[in-house]
């Protein structure tokens, strides 16, 4: 199967996307920056994470690379007030990255693998451009291990027609499970695990997590995707959406994913 991105690039996933920080998405690699890194960002999509890392490893260089040309040309757009020079940003693939054996100190990915056929084989790449001793550092969520209440019947119905909908595009929603076989799989000998949650339970939390699916599932290329897969027509999508809005609303709403780590050495 050809990689396809099951979210697609609707404003209401973007949003998603813009809201992730080095803090948030990826406390677990801080520790292990210094001036003077070089890091590589694979699948960077808006770049917040990337610029994020570059504004902590300055002056070492930092690349962000993502499939999409469109989102790169986004990426470079919002990224220029923020004056990093030692920032950049191209269009590349995560199979056959344009850079020599050993170029990183540090080689990142945020929620990348579980997208894609061949998570093993972008494991290898990234292993091939970080120098020896370095770091390939991987956070990825694990779909079904997603906990909410209160109990919505419209929320179990979205779960269940996401991970096939998302197995049914590319990849694997469930990857935080499988990631330190994946990097035992690639080759690696030394990896630390850890973990970590998004937590959503206040009421702003709750009305942009609910409001940004209630959204998703009806307007972004989630819903195409289930619906040409004959997974859930227009009415199941509009009740699904109906139920995001109900949980946002419901003062007790509360819903935790769970994130899988891994530092890597090369």
């Amino acid at each position: 199967m050809a990689d396809a991105y099951t979210h697609g690039h609707h404003a209401s996933v973007l949003r998603s996307h813009t809201w992730r920080t080095a803090e948030n998405s990826a406390a677990y690699l801080l520790p292990r920056l210094r001036p003077g890194m070089r890091v590589l960002d694979v699948g960077s999509g808006p770049g917040t994470i990337t610029a994020d890392l570059a504004s902590r490893v300055a002056p070492g260089p930092v690349v962000g690379v993502d499939a999409s040309e469109e989102i790169v040309v986004e990426a470079r757009r919002d990224a220029e007030p923020l004056g990093l020079g030692n920032l950049r940003f191209e269009t590349g693939d995560a199979y056959a990255l344009g850079f020599a054996d050993g170029a990183f100190d540090v080689v990142h990915a945020h929620q990348v693998l579980q997208h894609v056929a061949d998570p093993v084989g972008m494991l290898r790449e990234m292993r091939r451009v970080a120098a020896p001793g370095g770091t390939v550092a991987v956070r990825e969520v694990d779909y079904e291990g997603t906990i909410w209440s209160p109990g919505h019947p419209e929320l179990d119905e979205w779960i269940a027609l996401y991970v096939r909908v998302h197995r049914g595009t590319s990849g694997e929603p469930s990857a935080g499970r499988r990631l330190k076989g994946w990097a035992s799989a690639a080759g690696f000998e030394r990896v630390e695990c850890s973990a970590s949650v998004w937590l959503f339970e206040d009421e702003r939390d709750r009305a942009w997590w609910g409001g940004m699916w209630a959204e998703r599932v009806l307007a972004s290329a989630f819903a195409d995707k289930a619906e040409a897969l004959g997974l859930a027509d227009r009415a199941a999508l509009k009740r699904i959406s109906e139920g995001w809005r109900r949980w946002a609303q419901d003062p007790d709403g509360w819903l935790l994913m769970p994130h899988a780590e891994i530092l890597a050495t090369a």
